[in-house]
């Protein structure tokens, strides 16, 4: 019978539940407990000495950013290294990060996990069975800690990791998020002006009696071809949008393509160079101070450089580095990384300091991807402020031009 009721326990899943009550001062109390059910939640109540007056289990919420961001994960990193450190139990670290979290599929994620611990699975076994989560780096790292023995210590380096990384990858999407969205917005008012205002100032232009300007006619024929196909052009933009999503997500050789041409790319293709290097960096160092060997962990590096040319790169310097041949030449032979680069991870190769020298590769090259994205966001602002006066500009323009030509003539 004790059995049956263990094996019972391993399938239920633990859920929060909110609750108010009373302590044994008479206060009102109320807060949130993780449980297999109301009953149990009573009990744990009664033994704290609370007199529970309300109990609901708490409800999935829409609209809350269901889906799990890679920064959650590195914030949850960091959390749990932090509890670790600070001596709780494994499984209490799951269920207090769990219950604390805003967001409810995190919730569900970390409760899953600790349900997988109870049940006896290893951290590294549970933290496997969420892939889209946990990718094979996270999960070697966390495999390597619990066997040496040293689970906190090596959670500690995959927080910092998450969170420097996690730091790199939003000052890109910067990078190239700030120019995309003031363009959109300027498509957007242009497409306003043309089929709303331009339509005004025609029936307008129609009682001079006189022919228009050549350049306020070529506008105003541009306002009826967008009034009359603007629709069927939105709809293939659209489907052209939405076959080249479909298609890079799976075609290699289109994603490698696109990757090698954005490094080519003026003003932004200088500071991906730079993040991928330091990612490269970065990972480096996190897998060689967690003992993993130099070809094992060039393969992991090799995924998380987020450049797929780079990636090439990489397997290539580990296929190398597997016959024999030395980590700085086999970079060298890539053409991919700057001399200063090739030159620290050579001294660190023959120091024996290869971790402390690809960190300081990592922390140079993420602060220099800080300082160029900052460069670029000063030095494009102008530039964007330009095209927009031109475009909206040439509209106006070309809109008054008739209405000077008659001031000229009266």
């Amino acid at each position: 019978m004790a059995q049956a009721s263990t094996a019972i326990r391993t399938v239920q899943r633990d859920v929060p539940f909110n609750w108010e009550g009373r302590d044994r001062k008479g206060q009102k109390v109320k807060g949130r407990t993780v449980a297999q059910n109301e009953q149990a939640v009573r009990g744990e109540l009664r033994r704290q000495g609370i007199a529970a007056t309300r109990i609901r289990k708490q409800s999935p919420r829409r609209g809350a950013g269901g889906k799990v961001e890679p920064g959650d994960i590195a914030v949850f990193s960091r959390q749990l290294a932090t509890m670790l450190g600070a001596g709780i139990p494994l499984v209490q670290a799951f269920e207090i990060i769990g219950a604390g979290h805003e967001k409810p599929s995190m919730q569900k994620l970390l409760l899953e996990i600790k349900s997988d611990i109870e049940g006896g699975t290893s951290l590294h076994e549970a933290l496997a069975k969420h892939p889209l989560h946990f990718d094979d780096l996270y999960v070697n790292l966390t495999e390597a800690g619990e066997q040496a023995g040293a689970l906190e210590s090596l959670l500690d380096k995959i927080a910092t990791y998450k969170e420097k990384t996690e730091a790199i990858k939003k000052k890109v999407k910067k990078a190239l998020f700030y120019p995309a969205a003031v363009l959109v917005v300027a498509l957007i008012v242009t497409t306003i002006l043309l089929i709303f205002v331009i339509p005004q100032f025609e029936s307008l232009f129609k009682g001079f009696g006189a022919d228009l300007p050549a350049f306020t006619q070529a506008v105003i024929d541009l306002s009826k071809f967008v009034q009359h196909y603007g629709v069927f052009i939105a709809m293939v933009v659209g489907a052209g949008i939405w076959f080249f999503s479909y298609t890079y997500k799976r075609s290699r050789k289109l994603r490698e393509s696109i990757d090698r041409m954005s490094l080519k790319f003026p003003i932004i293709g200088p500071i991906l160079n730079k993040a991928a290097i330091a990612r490269f960096a970065r990972t480096l160092s996190t897998m060689f101070s967690a003992g993993v060997p130099l070809v094992e962990a060039l393969e992991s590096v090799a995924g998380a450089t987020g450049n797929i040319v780079y990636e090439n790169a990489v397997m290539k310097m580990r296929d190398e580095v597997a016959t024999g041949q030395r980590l700085q030449r086999s970079m060298e032979n890539t053409g991919m990384f700057p001399n200063m680069v090739v030159q620290m991870i050579a001294v660190g190769e023959e120091s024996g300091s290869l971790d402390t020298m690809s960190g300081k590769v990592a922390s140079f090259y993420e602060e220099d991807v800080d300082n160029a994205v900052d460069s670029m966001s000063s030095l494009l602002e102008p530039l964007i402020m330009a095209i927009l006066g031109v475009l909206v500009g040439s509209l106006v323009i070309a809109m008054y031009l008739p209405i000077f030509k008659l001031g000229s003539v009266v």
